[in-house]
């Protein structure tokens, strides 16, 4: 019988118990009377969900899991439980969803016992086949239609490749400034800027300045400052470190003048793109520093309305910058306008420095009364935090 005094650990136990001696009654008693109590037991809740299966009984393993999820809907366990319910059932795509569910919630350096990690090793090989079932049927389907070959354009890749869960969408997610209905393209084609080729055909007389800097330290600075960072960030460890240092001709809108001095063509050559120009905000032209072994971890941009240029001016091998999806390295002569209120990243797994020449331009999709709104915006916004 199910006394009011029974602690719920005795309720899940009776239940277990009931349903081992074919006791249908009993069982549903005890169920109900923990479904009053338990509400937030979650421990036994699951116990609950192991016994049942254990058992054989699925339908009682699946109440007792819907009611562990009901408290905690990102339980690894009960997640497993489900997506073998629903595996059990023949339903293979909602099975790979709750699979998928529960590999999502793994954090770094979380403390997985050796059973649970079992379990999700057995998830993730039962995800990649389901997976794989999917993409072979979604290809086919294709191919019957006439449309196999036709699909290898680049977005068609990429959104197949993030509906089958090999990618995730990237938006813009600018941390100050969000202009509504721009396309969030991470890398920008070089052919769509035909003030570009000028400034590629410049890199040699650029590198020859930026040579002329490289030996004097005193001249680079840290790219992350400690006193315009916000307090609890460190940037990966770079918050005033010199492993990613910078030599600002031009810094937030403002010419430092005995810089352009130092390197007065390369002043020039940049001054004939379209620069985004913001007082006290932008552009900023300057030559980025990465020492050998070091990592800019993922972030992202203060707008949307601007993009930013890289023109290689050292490249050792090894280094490369992710946008997004996309991971390009830099080549000599060529330059990369990718779109930086998209996450990114960038590294250098090398023994040697690299140098890049930063700056940043308007948005080709913006018109000149939208950029001329946006600087005002700007200056208001200054103007009032004064």
């Amino acid at each position: 019988m199910v006394s009011p005094s029974m602690s719920n650990a005795d309720l899940a136990n009776a239940a277990t118990q009931a349903l081992n001696a074919g006791d249908a009654a009993r069982a549903r008693q005890a169920f109900e009377a923990l479904t009053e109590r338990a509400q937030n037991d979650l421990g036994a809740w699951l116990g609950l969900a192991y016994a049942c299966r254990a058992l054989g009984d699925m339908t009682a393993m699946l109440t007792a899991v819907e009611m562990a999820l009901s408290i905690d809907p990102r339980n690894i366990r009960a997640l497993i439980m489900k997506a073998d319910d629903l595996s059990a059932r023949g339903e293979d795509r909602a099975a790979a969803g709750e699979y998928r569910a529960a590999l999502r919630q793994v954090q770094p350096n979380m403390q997985i016992p050796p059973d649970l990690m079992r379990e999700l090793h057995r998830a993730k090989t039962a995800s990649d086949r389901y997976a794989s079932q999917f993409e072979s049927h979604l290809r086919g389907a294709l191919q019957s239609a006439g449309l196999g070959d036709d699909t290898k354009g680049a977005r068609v890749e990429e959104a197949l490749d993030i509906l089958l869960g090999k990618k995730q969408a990237y938006v813009s997610a600018p941390l100050n400034f969000y202009f509504p209905e721009l396309a969030s393209v991470q890398f920008w084609e070089r052919a769509q800027f035909d003030w570009l080729p000028e400034i590629e055909a410049a890199s040699d007389i650029i590198r020859k300045e930026l040579l002329g800097v490289l030996g004097d330290e005193s001249v680079f600075t840290p790219y992350v400052e400690a006193d315009t960072s916000p307090k609890d960030r460190d940037h990966g460890g770079l918050l005033g470190s010199s492993d990613w240092s910078a030599f600002f001709l031009v810094k937030n809108g403002s010419p430092i003048e005995e810089n352009i001095a130092r390197c007065p063509k390369t002043y020039e050559v940049i001054s004939k793109a379209p620069l985004a120009n913001i007082p006290n905000n932008s552009p900023s032209i300057l030559f980025s520093k990465l020492t050998p072994r070091t990592r800019i971890p993922p972030h992202t941009g203060r707008m949307n309305t601007r993009l930013i240029c890289h023109l290689p001016m050292i490249i050792p091998s090894d280094c490369a910058i992710r946008v997004g999806n996309h991971t390009r390295p830099w080549t000599m002569g060529e330059a990369l306008v990718f779109d930086d209120s998209i996450e990114h990243e960038a590294w250098n797994d090398s023994d040697e420095t690299r140098v890049v020449l930063i700056f940043d331009v308007w948005r080709p999709d913006l018109s000149s009364f939208e950029r001329e709104m946006i600087s005002s915006v700007f200056q208001a916004i200054d103007a009032y935090s004064a």
